[in-house]
Parts: C-alpha cells; structure tokens; sequence
C-alpha cells in the first residue's frame, strides 16, 4: 500500500501565546527619496546660513532615505508570525511612502511647512502618521537614514 504522505508529515510546532514566551522585534525596510531644506523663521538670514549651511538652500537639496519601521510582539500561534508582514507594507506604503516619495516636503506635506525637516523631525512625523493604522501590531522603532551615515531613531512619545 502506497505511504500517505500527508498523514506522515510532521505537523509545524506552534508556539504557546503565554507570558514566558519571548517578545520578537521585526524590521521592514523601505526607501523614498525627498528634498527640502533647513530654515527656521526664529533666525535671522545670517544665523540660518550659519547654523545650516548648504542645507539652507531654498532650492533645496534631496536624499534617498532608507526607512526602517520595527514592530515588536508575540508569534502568533496560529500564522507562525509577529504580524501579517503584507498588511505591514500595505500601511507603510499608503499612509508614509506615498506622501513622501519625491516630494519637496517643506511644500508637499503640510506638516513641514511649520516644522524644520531634520532626518530627526521627520523620524517623529512617521511615527505619528503610522501609529493611529498600526492597531493590528505594536510599533517599536523608527529608524530613518538621511545618509548611510546619519540616522535618527525614535521610539515614541514618552520613551527614556
């Protein structure tokens, strides 16, 4: 009699959802590319230039920024998963990369038109625009690389 094959595989070792079980940070990366410039209206022309530099530009100068958005949680007993990794980049792209990606954020998103546009503000603005759609995980880490060699990380409201 031919093996049954589905019978005799070994079925996936769920893991139990209990207090002892051990908390997973998972990262999605993504990119977009923006430019702005640094000016804050509390300075005098000369102390901008000062302060920023070539980065007080009107003009403008752009970067292609790598994003990494870290959740933390439990596996799932029943995927095997922190979070439904699709439903992830779906809110990613919607609600960061589609309002970033190739625009001249101190024009095209409101909130920089008020606010300076460091890699450091612009970290907190992804964090609250992402936060509200996350309910289905919790959000650990905003992570945003203006250059390979300078990034900012936030870690909410209220983090030490």
């Amino acid at each position: 009699m031919p093996e049954n094959t589905a019978s005799s595989a070994p079925s996936p070792i769920l893991r139990n959802n209990s207090a002892s079980q051990p908390t997973v940070y998972l990262t999605r990366r993504a990119e977009f590319s923006a430019s702005h410039f640094y000016h804050s209206p509390a300075l005098t022309p000369a102390e901008n230039k000062d302060l920023y530099g070539k980065c007080n530009n009107p003009h403008g100068h752009g970067h292609n920024y790598v994003l990494e958005v870290t959740v933390r949680g439990h596996i799932s007993e029943r995927s095997g998963m922190v979070v439904d990794l699709k439903l992830l980049k779906e809110v990613l792209n919607r609600e960061v990369l589609d309002v970033f990606d190739h625009r001249f954020l101190n024009e095209e998103v409101p909130v920089f038109r008020h606010v300076i546009p460091t890699t450091e503000n612009i970290a907190v603005e992804i964090w609250q625009m992402l936060a509200p759609r996350l309910e289905f995980c919790e959000l650990h880490r905003i992570r945003l690389y203006e250059t390979p060699d300078l990034f900012a990380d936030y870690f909410g409201p209220g983090a030490a």
